[in-house]
């Protein structure tokens, strides 16, 4: 059984900074993408990393370069998104996605098996 699993996800205050977790199991990925949707937006893809080549590449939104870092933990089945200088404007419900992408790694539809989300809401 496929399984993803984030956590992590709270309130804060603008600059402030937040630790995701997505747990995959049940599943062999190449890749596994962190995205985000706020309401009324469409998903958007954030960070990506890809666990076939060494070192991992690592892909970024021009939204969040600088500001996130996506990591994984290979003996926990685990990728993290480390999120500093939190604006405003990243509250938003956060998906982590596992798959095989062929093409870009920020298309949604390029995932198989998504987690539930879990919420971040920045503000003062």
């Amino acid at each position: 059984q496929v399984e993803l699993v984030e956590s992590g996800g709270g309130d804060v205050q603008p600059g402030g900074s937040l630790r995701l977790s997505c747990k995959v199991s049940g599943y062999r990925y190449r890749t596994v993408t962190w995205f985000r949707q706020a309401p009324g937006k469409e998903r958007e893809g954030l960070a990506a990393i890809d666990t076939l080549e060494l070192p991992n590449p690592l892909y970024y939104a021009d939204s969040v370069k600088g500001r996130f870092t996506i990591s994984r933990d290979n003996g926990k089945n685990t990728v993290y998104l480390q999120m500093n200088s939190l604006k405003p404007e990243d509250t938003a419900m956060y998906y982590c996605a596992a798959g095989w992408p062929s093409g870009t790694w920020s298309r949604s539809d390029e995932y198989t098996y998504w987690g539930q989300g879990t919420q971040v809401t920045v503000s003062s």
